[in-house]
């Protein structure tokens, strides 16, 4: 009789496998199923979409009226829900120093935390809804070196509680804090859905701007907010000509004011259309887990 013919060999097993194809790097492993994320990859393919294009519009806009002849865009890394080990100490590692968070505790845990371990160069951007009593707790944690920006004002009351933190915290600090001012955008519902927040029309901007200006010392304004509906980029155009309003009444140039607009799904239109700062996460840190969040 003919020989038995012998069994080919079982393919050794590979230590790990792509979890989903997209500009977002990352892959799984197949022993825990724990994600993977290329966070250098994710931040040079987004810091490369932003100057590609930003360097697209200044050229296209430098022999006219534009709305921003600057190609420098701010990327803010959004790393809220997502922990410091490994993800934000990678984005650190890799050369990302201006974050954003949503929420004012998971801020100042996160602040304290990356200090300890001595990342003390971090710039800090507030992007979420503040509560008034949060924001003496969130200034006076912080300080004015590492809380750079605070985005979300668009009421008196928030200014002035900011305000009063400030100038708490300059009676506690030493002389070379009695200068500086905490920065803050004055956020804008361009899109007028009741879910968002923001001032809602052009002369609220005007009367909140007047007034943070005359009763805020401790307060520089230096720029403008939005989120805006999905897929609706009028939007951004909406606060273009918001910021071209305010420069005139605050005899500034537009250069001057920064325009906070753009996230992971729309940065790049965003930059088209005049944004000189992006809010980026899930395209950076993956998809948000959001299970221990109120």
């Amino acid at each position: 009789p003919l020989p038995l013919p012998l069994p080919l060999p079982l393919p050794l097993p590979l230590p790990f496998k792509i979890s989903n194809i997209s500009r977002n790097m990352s892959t799984t492993d197949a022993t825990t199923g724990e994600d993977f994320i290329d966070i250098e990859a994710n931040l040079n393919e987004v810091q490369s979409r932003i100057q590609t294009t930003a360097s697209i519009r200044s050229n296209s806009t430098s022999n006219s009226n534009s709305n921003s002849n600057s190609n420098a865009v701010q990327l803010i890394a959004v790393s809220k829900t997502k922990p410091i080990q490994p993800l934000l100490l990678q984005a650190y590692q890799a050369g990302q120093r201006y974050f954003g968070e949503n929420y004012a505790q998971e801020l100042i845990q996160k602040a304290a935390d990356m200090e300890q371990m001595g990342y003390t160069d971090i710039k800090w951007h507030f992007i979420g809804p503040l509560q008034s009593n949060k924001a003496g707790p969130l200034v006076k944690s912080l300080g004015l070196d590492k809380l750079v920006c605070v985005e979300t004002v668009s009421t008196l009351k928030l200014a002035n509680k900011l305000n009063n933190a400030v100038a708490s915290l300059k009676d506690l600090g030493d002389k070379n804090d009695e200068d500086k001012t905490l920065g803050i955008y004055i956020q804008i519902n361009t899109s007028g859905e009741e879910s968002k927040s923001g001032v809602s029309n052009v002369n609220q901007c005007m009367d909140l701007i007047q007034q943070i200006t005359s009763s805020c010392p401790h307060l520089k304004i230096n720029g403008l907010m939005t989120i805006g509906a999905p897929g609706d980029y009028t939007c951004f155009d909406t606060l273009v000509d918001y910021r071209r309003d305010v420069a005139e009444m605050m005899e500034v140039s537009v250069d001057e004011l920064s325009l906070s607009m753009g996230m992971s799904g729309d940065f790049e239109e965003a930059i088209r259309r005049g944004a000189t700062s992006v809010r980026v996460g899930s395209t950076i840190f993956g998809a948000r887990d959001y299970s221990n969040k109120k």
